[in-house]
């Protein structure tokens, strides 16, 4: 089969030919149909994680996965409902079963977790093994290339948004920032109409581009961030919306700029959620997190029940897709785009 894959940090991905892998019995193998393009993959690529998590090479890449069984271990249970030739996405975050982030159900934040592209098997080839209990049976009038990217971009931005709805920070006469616009933020958008209980959405972004698909996508109102300093674009959120301040924000860049931003336009009692990963430090105020009793929630991915909300909306047409698709060899090229900050929407390798 064919895989990309990481030998040298720093470096582009290596294209080759390797066996199909083997799977164990309580395993299936995936043939990959679809696979997102994630800024992470480039984070990964260029040695971000490493002072948290040093993942020996080689990496096949690549964990925004769908396609369809092609196998299924003898100890997969028939009540588990899977044939061969089922569309399916995969779901990440195989955690070890038996902590107790595990027996709630956040496998995803297992201390022992292990991720598809972030190791020996990835989406960036032809098959790989996958726990059964990861798998999810999608909608059979959804493409290959609209399931790929809810696995992670249309998942990651839907937890922060329930941690949000769940804080009560959400509803009618709130104002939800969405921050980032590329592509989370264009699901985060679509997310806040539907579990937003009539909270009002505005969009922050610096591209024009990104920002109209923001609209397309349902906010109320979009904000240019470029060139404006935090005093005017508070004072164009307060003739938008007729309040200077957030009451909620999501932000999906995570960008240290952006999030300083942020910060400063967060009401009183106001929730931040960031799914964001695009910076590493920031710096803010200690005074106005405490005496306006601000919450900061870390969200990380998603769960499989996440995933499956997610997946119901999808199939019930619910949710916009902004996507551009590439082939297997022009990997390279893409993770160089994404790298730049060219790639509106998701970019999705199809097979």
């Amino acid at each position: 089969m064919k895989a990309a894959r990481i030998h040298e940090y720093g470096k582009p991905v290596v294209l080759e030919d390797l066996p199909v892998p083997d799977i164990e019995p309580d395993e299936i193998l995936v043939q990959v149909k679809a696979c997102g393009m994630c800024r992470s993959d480039v984070q990964l690529i260029d040695g971000y994680f490493r002072p948290f998590v040093d993942i020996p090479t080689p990496i096949t890449i690549g964990h925004e996965i769908s396609g369809v069984v092609s196998g299924i271990g003898r100890n997969v249970p028939r009540m588990a409902g899977f044939q061969e030739g089922d569309p399916v996405g995969v779901a990440p975050g195989w955690g070890d079963g038996i902590c107790r982030h595990c027996l709630v159900g956040n496998t995803h934040i297992c201390p022992n977790v292990r991720w598809p592209g972030f190791g020996p098997y990835g989406g960036f080839a032809e098959y790989l093994p996958v726990p059964a209990r990861y798998l999810i049976k999608a909608d059979k009038g959804l493409k290959f290339e609209q399931i790929a990217p809810l696995t992670d971009a249309g998942l990651t931005p839907y937890r922060g948004v329930k941690k949000l709805r769940d804080a009560g920070a959400l509803g009618p006469a709130r104002v939800i920032g969405v921050f980032g616009i590329g592509g989370l933020g264009a699901y985060a958008v679509q997310y806040a109409k539907l579990l937003g209980g009539g909270a009002k959405v505005v969009a922050f972004a610096r591209n024009a581009d990104k920002l109209a698909i923001a609209k397309a996508n349902g906010a109320d109102h979009v904000i240019t961030v470029k060139n404006k300093t935090s005093v005017a674009i508070a004072a164009e959120l307060g003739k938008v919306v007729g309040q200077k301040d957030l009451d909620a924000i999501i932000d999906c860049a995570g960008a240290t700029e952006m999030m300083e931003l942020a910060f400063s336009l967060l009401g009183i009692s106001g929730h931040y959620a960031n799914v964001g990963l695009v910076g590493d430090r920031i710096s803010v105020p200690l005074l106005p997190r405490v005496n306006r009793e601000q919450t900061f929630h870390g969200s990380y991915w998603g769960n499989n029940t996440d995933l499956s909300e997610v997946m119901a909306l999808a199939a019930e047409g619910k949710i916009r897709h902004t996507l551009k698709t590439f082939t297997f060899d022009q990997i390279n090229e893409f993770l160089d785009l994404l790298r730049r900050g060219e790639i509106v929407g998701r970019a999705v390798m199809t097979l």
